[in-house]
Order: structure tokens, then sequence, then C-alpha cells
């Protein structure tokens, strides 16, 4: 959520980061809404005043013996008036908050402006693309080969966008999460979470799923709660309405968790085996900072996410998001694509996000500093890393000519008794 001060000033700015967007949001209705909120509120604060006034001065009367009958006619009309406008302001405030949550977080100035994702910019690659003797075969011909996965009963089961990792894939996806949890303790320094996979509306509002991809969401009607989409949700809203005291920042948390999307705008798109999943599993990385190095952070956490694919021994690539590719929430987004010479394309299988105090203002994440002033913290997540793609990347560069699959040496410890699939 945006600072209603800030895009009272500067609307145009708010308008421009809408079209970036590709948003849909009403900055003109909402700045009348608020102009109405502030004179309703201005009214209603008036005849409370008049209202405490006579208020008092009505016992000091009474026992000066004097007629009070008009003020407390007088006193009967305020109160009728100040119960309507109540109402009023209640309803406009309503109407206020619901605009305010369709405004997206503004781009930071480093985002190229685009409508898509064909305006992503290149950052950098690690390594090269593997060169094979022969022609690699994708995930889908090396699981049906080795019995790793089985989505013809997972269809069954659940219907189509699921997996069932079956033997060796089980362990092997197994493997993978305790890996990274490990390494992001041991090598990065994070504590590890482990936060509810089940979520209230509020929750989902404050890290901004809510309202505007209620549609992708899994929603149990009933009690009105969600499945996650993703553990930045559960963890991020961990500090929501607290104020933190300044020696509590940073915070770094690392947690897995299955992912839940209906992914109700996927129409067109590759899903083809493990590529797009309805769930699916990942490692998420955390942070709350202060405002003034949110940035440094971002970069830090992209490198994290990095030693990951690095510490695997896979090709990838870094783009920075274009305005039209960004998400709702964020200011500034890297994606990390791996390269799946089998699938014959790059996988994104990391969003490293700065959401600067755009989620921390909707879950009212504070923290108070060292002069004893209260302000927003900065929230940044990112996947370190998401499973299935990675699984992709790791079957098809790790196979072999005769169809097997070599293991990771830091997988091994993992795996132990099995080198090769």
């Amino acid at each position: 959520m945006l600072d209603l001060k800030f895009i009272r000033e500067n609307p145009e700015i708010i308008k421009k980061a809408i079209q970036h967007k590709n948003e849909k949001a009403d900055v003109d209705e909402l700045l009348n809404i608020d102009e109405k909120k502030r004179k309703l509120q201005f009214e209603y604060d008036n005849l409370k005043s008049q209202q405490n006034k006579v208020s008092k001065n009505i016992p000091i009367l009474k026992k000066q013996k004097k007629d009070v009958t008009d003020l407390l006619v007088q006193m009967t009309d305020i109160s009728g008036k100040i119960k309507e406008i109540a109402s009023r302001l209640s309803d406009v405030s309503q109407k206020l908050e619901r605009i305010l949550l369709t405004i997206p977080n503004i781009p930071h100035t480093d985002v190229p402006i685009g409508n898509d994702e064909s305006f992503n910019s290149l950052v950098k690659t690690f390594s090269e693309k593997k060169a094979f003797t022969f022609t690699p075969k994708d995930h889908l011909e090396l699981g049906k080969a080795e019995a790793l996965f089985d989505f013809k009963r997972a269809s069954k089961i659940a219907g189509t966008g699921h997996s069932i990792y079956t033997g060796n894939g089980a362990m092997l996806e197994r493997a993978l999460i305790n890996f990274m949890l490990d390494f992001h303790i041991q090598n990065h320094n994070y504590k590890e979470i482990s936060a509810p996979f089940l979520v209230n509306r509020k929750t989902m509002t404050g890290t901004g799923q809510l309202p505007k991809l209620e549609a992708d969401m899994y929603r149990i009607e009933e009690e009105d709660m969600f499945l996650i989409p993703t553990s930045e949700v559960s963890v991020t809203n961990i500090y929501s309405d607290e104020i933190l005291p300044y020696t509590m920042l940073p915070q770094k948390y690392v947690s897995y968790s299955p992912c839940f999307r209906r992914e109700a705008g996927s129409y067109g798109k590759d899903t083809k085996g493990l590529q797009r999943l309805h769930q699916f599993n990942k490692v998420e990385m955390v942070r709350f900072v202060k405002p003034d190095n949110s940035y440094k952070v971002l970069d830090e956490m992209l490198q994290d996410a990095e030693d990951i694919l690095i510490a695997l021994g896979l090709h990838y690539r870094v783009v920075i998001l274009a305005t039209g590719d960004l998400s709702f929430a964020s200011a500034k987004t890297y994606d990390i694509e791996v390269w799946s010479p089998g699938t014959g394309k790059y996988l994104e299988v990391s969003s490293i996000s700065n959401f600067e105090d755009f989620q921390s203002r909707r879950a009212s994440i504070r923290f108070r500093d060292e002069d004893s002033k209260v302000k927003f913290v900065h929230t940044l997540n990112g996947s370190g890393v998401a499973t299935p793609r990675t699984m992709i990347a790791l079957l098809e560069n790790y196979q072999n000519e005769d169809g097997t699959i070599s293991i990771p040496d830091v997988l091994k410890p993992y795996l132990p008794d099995i080198d090769v699939i």
C-alpha cells in the first residue's frame, strides 16, 4: 500500500506507475473520495468539539440553577448529526480503503519500462551451457525411464497440474529441499521458520495477493481461509501489527513450504511436466530491514539464490523484470532463469524482490528507530529456490548418454549410497 499523502502530492507519478504496470486503478476517483472523507472528518471533528463544549457547560449551568432546556435540545440535534456523519464517514473510509488496495507499488527507477517480459533486461550469466556429445532428453523422457514421477496417477487423484514424485524422484526432491535449507542456514546465516500453510484474508491482503490475485488462489469458503501461494505470505506477516525495536533489525528467515496456485491466467503457457503446477515445493528467503539499505540487501539476496545454483553446477542467467512483468507489490525484481538443455529453454527458478514499505504499510509492520520515531520496515523476499524447474534442470543437465542421471556432489550427503539414478 502506498502512502495516501504521497498519492495526493504526486498523482501523476502514481498514474504512470499504474500505466507501466498494466494496472487499471483509478487515481482520480481515489482522490475524490479522499477529499470527501476529509470534509466529512472536518465536520465530524467540529461537531464533536461542540458536543464536548456543551456537555461541559450543562452541569455547570445546572449547578447555577439555570435553564438548560435549549442546550439539551441542541445536544440531541448535535448527537443526531454526529451519528449520521459517522455512518457516512465509515462508508467513505471503506470505499477509500478498497480503492487504495488496487493501487500498485511504484517501480524503482532502475526498472526498465515495457509492457511485458520481452522488455526484461539481462543482468548477467553464470558459466556456459553444458555441451553434450548426444542429444539430451527432456525431463519427461528421463522421468519416465527412471520412474521418477507419475503425472497420470496424480491427475487421477487431483486433476491436471499436479505431480507425484516416486522413488528416487521423491528422494532427490527431498534432498534438494534439505540441501537448500542447510545451505542458507549455514552459509548465509538465515533462521529457519516453519509457518502455517493456511492463512486468513487479512494475511493475504498484507502481502498484496488480495484483492488483485484472489482468482489465482485456493480458498476455503466456509472459513474464508486461503492455501498459501508461497511461504512469503506466512513469514512476512509474522510481525504484522507490531512495532519492532530497531535492535531487532535486520531479520533473515528461510522457510520451506508447499505452494498452491490455481494458475488461472496460465492459458497458453507451457504447462508440460513439472514446468507449471498447482502445487509445488519451494524454499523461500524473507528479510525485514531498515529502509536505508534495502537495495543493498536485494543484491545480497540475489547472490544468496545464485549460490544455490552455483553449488549445483547449473548454468543460469539473471534478468531484471520490466514494469509490465513486475508483480503488483514489487518495486524491483530479479529473476534467475536456469538453462534446461532437454527442454531447450531458460526456466525461471527464483524471483527476488524488494517491496520497500508497500507490504509493511498493508500489514502494519513498523519499527522504532534510534530517535524513537516509528517507521515502516522494508520487506524483501526471494525463492531460494523453487524445486520443480530446478529438478528439470538437474535431471536434464546431469543426464548421461545411457539415460542414467548423475547426482551433483553437493546432494550426495543427502542421498547416501546413490551416485547415479
